[in-house]
């Protein structure tokens, strides 16, 4: 079934074995409040445009936004979503043995099967075109846009799209692989540079009407 789950700025659709909105709730709550309980003491980490040494022992959701934001070269806010779809995701699959939680166009993936994720691109003639064939097994699909919705991006890219087994991580190299997409002409080398900073599953790169793609899954047209 699928539902959906707003609490403040944090707006969930989610596929599931059954309506769980109360576990959903509850896992938003607590990301939420790991969040912001850190940023009430460092203020810092929700402003930060680059990496921040992380301050002693923190709790996992910010943890693992800091740790994203090293390698991406970004601030920790920019591996929010997808650290949050993570975490919730995580939270309900001991409910629900199939579990999609997409965040502001961040997913995080539990499935016994394949899936295919449609890339949405706005103005670009690719918009809807194609989608990635997931394969079964848990994984992160995030995307950064910027011509598209609210993502927070230097660049003119209409869909990055990044998968990777870490859900920050994901979302942290999508936002700052789009901060280097200019031009079409960008596309290569802002894969190049994503690639040499983790170890990617996928990483696919709209602009205008041209397309770069690099890793294991397929490009499949709709």
């Amino acid at each position: 079934v699928s539902f959906e789950v707003a609490i403040a700025e944090t707006d969930l659709f989610i596929l599931a074995a059954r309506r769980l909105t109360q576990q959903a709730r509850a896992a938003i709550r607590e990301a939420r409040r790991q969040i912001e309980s850190h940023a009430a003491l460092h203020p810092e980490f929700l402003e930060a445009r680059q990496p921040l040494a992380p301050p002693g022992y923190l709790p996992t959701v910010p943890l693992r936004m800091y740790e994203a934001a090293e390698r991406a070269d970004t601030g920790p806010m920019a591996a929010v979503a997808g650290a949050i779809a993570e975490h919730v995701a995580r939270a309900l699959h001991p409910s629900s043995s199939q579990v999609i939680v997409e965040n502001g166009g961040d997913l995080f993936i539990i499935s016994h099967r394949e899936r295919l994720v449609a890339v949405r691109a706005g103005a670009s003639p690719l918009d809807g075109k194609i989608a990635l064939a997931v394969p079964a097994g848990e994984m992160a699909v995030c995307t950064s846009s910027g011509t598209v919705g609210h993502s927070d991006s230097a660049g003119s890219a209409d869909a990055v799209v990044v998968a990777a087994e870490d859900g920050a991580l994901a979302d942290a190299l999508a936002t700052a692989a789009g901060n280097r997409v200019k031009a079409p002409e960008d596309a290569e080398s802002a894969i190049a540079w994503a690639r040499e900073r983790a170890e990617l599953r996928h990483i696919l790169i709209i602009c205008g009407d041209a397309l770069a793609t690099w890793g294991e899954f397929e490009v499949r047209p709709i």
